[in-house]
């Protein structure tokens, strides 16, 4: 066995580089972090030939006083640890000591600083780790660094970087990534010459966002928080119909750090459950905030992995955060039960008591935006309207009201006047008459898809995607006893041992839709109740799916019920292919028109308008 002997300081340095420098991209990440850490408010960065041939980082921060000049560029050194209890609780972006001399080991640089109470400044060379000139130089606050010919010692490593496109590419996402986590840092980025990112520096999140990701990426996405002490989270995500086909727009920041993490993945994703069509996934720009000793961030060597004390709080605040967004855009809206021999109301006598079932228990804006009840408590509604009768759905829009009736395809308009904050629920004042939308139903075609005529525009409607969204809608605000079926001999389902676990576990939950399941031994679950939708639908299949659904909402409570009403909905849905009934086709169509229906529980759309005026530019009629 050869003997054991202690490596040479260069071979040591280059190791060490290899786990911090692992592209220009790296480089880049940790100087804007050393500039941030030095309290900059302005940064630059500047690239050529994808960061490969130079690298150029300028900021305004607090500068490195000449005898700090050589030091910093040793391994571990640094100004942002004193002792080991600092570990505990790291505020700062860097704290190793490690990045300077990382970055010095595997590349030429350069270095000019200057400190606020220093007449002059400082400029350091090195190359390879080994200073080679280190004179004063007149220069601003702040520092500026340099480094050409990164990996001209190591070409181990350079054979294995990528093209400059592909490498310029990396180092582009890594300044969005350094400018999303840091709104109130001016950060300026160049690429060859020409400027392609430059943030205002604000302290605005939005503002960020619109100048880094454009304008049509911004007015996609809904504003995101929840503060539940320990963990605070803030920041935008895109709504149902503005995901996308991969999870590269998913930004995760704590602390103002960049970071990793497959349990806030998780969170938000299980927060779009039943909004989100398969195969795409949501976008969002988070920021979460956690006491300093609650998360380990000295995981990793690039600083992106953490560890949280308690995981679940962290995932919890996420979820509910995003959930809480999404809900705000999604189910404002209440229903609204009209007894038949209602009469037209012009005093102050109270009629229709209007039944909250949304889960949220949200109070009254003090003016303006949307009125909210809380689950099963009544409020009063007086009207100006003719007699009528039916189930009506309110779709609150800035203090305009719209009712739905589901007997007769009519909507009315009215001006609701939105009681106080915390002031008891008083009668709001309805002005305007009842009046009925003009929309005629032309047919079915392919007897999947509703054709339906409303003014100058045609809409094609999805009936199945429709009337999942309904039953999954009327599953969530429910309330009372399940209608279920007793099958007349029990099915018997062989899930296996993990799933049929699972399920026990879930029994309770699972009753209060309609199911009765036992164990029957060996991983099988015996299904003796359904819900009386499911009455003739394949048992196995059904438990396969409500598995799939159960494992996906294992972490929120809120998850576990969306998993199996999206089962339920699914599966007692219209099928596509299928005739149906007149009245529940005008029913749907009313729903949709009215914009109580837009998505079904995956995200996807539910209608497709065509305009008169495009049939028309299409044949040539205008």
């Amino acid at each position: 066995m050869p003997r054991i002997m202690e490596l040479p300081a260069h071979v040591a340095d280059l190791i060490a580089a290899g786990e911090v420098v692992e592209r220009p991209g790296s480089v880049v990440k940790e100087l804007v972090e050393n500039s941030i850490d030095a309290g900059a408010t302005s940064v630059t960065v500047e690239i050529r030939r994808g960061g490969m041939g130079y690298i150029r980082v300028t900021d305004n921060g607090c500068g490195i006083a000449p005898e700090d000049v050589g030091t910093a560029f040793l391994r571990h050194a640094t100004s942002k640890l004193r002792t080991a209890r600092d570990l505990e609780a790291i505020g700062t972006l860097g704290f190793r000591g490690e990045a300077l001399a990382a970055i010095a080991a595997v590349s030429r640089v350069e270095m000019i600083t200057r400190t606020a109470d220093s007449a002059e400044g400082t400029r350091i060379e090195l190359e390879g780790g080994k200073v080679t000139q280190k004179r004063p130089e007149g220069c601003p606050v702040g520092t500026t660094i340099i480094i050409r010919d990164l990996f001209f010692n190591t070409p181990a490593r350079l054979k294995f970087m990528k093209n400059d496109r592909a490498e310029g590419a990396n180092v582009s996402a890594v300044v969005l990534r350094m400018a999303l986590s840091h709104p109130e840092v001016s950060l300026k980025y160049v690429k060859d010459g020409a400027e392609e990112l430059h943030t205002p520096g604000d302290g605005k999140l939005e503002s960020t966002i619109y100048s880094t990701l454009g304008r049509e990426f911004a007015a996609g996405l809904l504003r995101a928080g929840s503060d539940a002490g320990d963990v605070k989270v803030s920041g935008y995500v895109s709504a149902p119909a503005n995901c996308r086909g991969n999870r590269s727009w998913q930004f995760f920041f704590l602390n103002g750090r960049h970071i990793k993490s497959k349990t806030l993945q998780a969170a938000v994703e299980q927060a779009y459950k039943n909004s989100l069509f398969t195969g795409r996934f949501p976008v969002c720009v988070l920021d979460i905030t956690i006491n300093l000793g609650a998360v380990d961030v000295n995981v990793h060597p690039a600083k992106t992995e953490v560890r949280f004390t308690n995981e679940k709080a962290v995932f919890d605040a996420v979820y509910y955060a995003v959930r809480g967004a999404l809900e705000a855009t999604e189910n404002s809206a209440v229903e609204m039960d009209i007894s038949p021999g209602t009469r037209k109301v012009l005093g102050d006598a109270p009629v229709a008591p209007v039944r909250g079932g949304l889960g949220n228990e949200r109070p009254a804006p003090s003016s303006g935006g949307s009125y909210t009840a809380k689950p099963r408590e009544d409020f009063f509604v007086r009207r100006t309207a003719d007699e009528f009768t039916g189930t009506y759905r309110q779709k609150s829009r800035g203090g305009d009201v719209t009712f739905f009736d589901s007997q007769r395809g009519g909507t009315s308009q009215y001006r609701i006047e939105l009681p106080a904050q915390n002031a008891a629920p008083a009668a709001p004042a309805i002005t305007t008459e009842l009046e009925t939308p003009d929309f005629r139903i032309v047919g079915e075609a392919f007897t999947t898809y509703i054709v339906a005529e409303q003014g100058d525009s045609l809409f094609l409607i999805d009936k199945h995607a429709a009337h999942e969204r309904e039953i999954f809608d009327a599953l969530r605000e429910s309330a009372g006893e399940p209608v279920s079926q007793m099958l007349l001999t029990p099915a018997v389902c062989d899930v296996g041992p993990d799933n049929a676990a699972l399920i026990l576990d879930s029994a309770e939950l699972l009753g209060e839709y309609g199911f009765d399941v036992s164990d029957f031994g060996g991983g099988k679950i015996a299904l003796r109740q359904v819900p009386a939708e499911l009455a003739d639908d394949d048992p196995r299949a059904l438990m396969e799916e409500l598995c799939q659904e159960l494992q996906a909402g294992r972490n929120a409570l809120d998850g576990l019920r969306d998993g199996i009403m999206h089962t339920v909905a699914c599966r007692a849905a219209i099928k596509a292919g299928t005739s149906s009934d007149p009245r529940e086709v005008r029913n749907l169509v009313a729903k949709v028109l009215s914009g109580q229906i837009k998505y079904c529980p995956h995200g996807r759309p539910v209608a497709m308008e065509i305009t008169k005026n495009q049939l028309d530019r299409n044949f040539k009629r205008v």
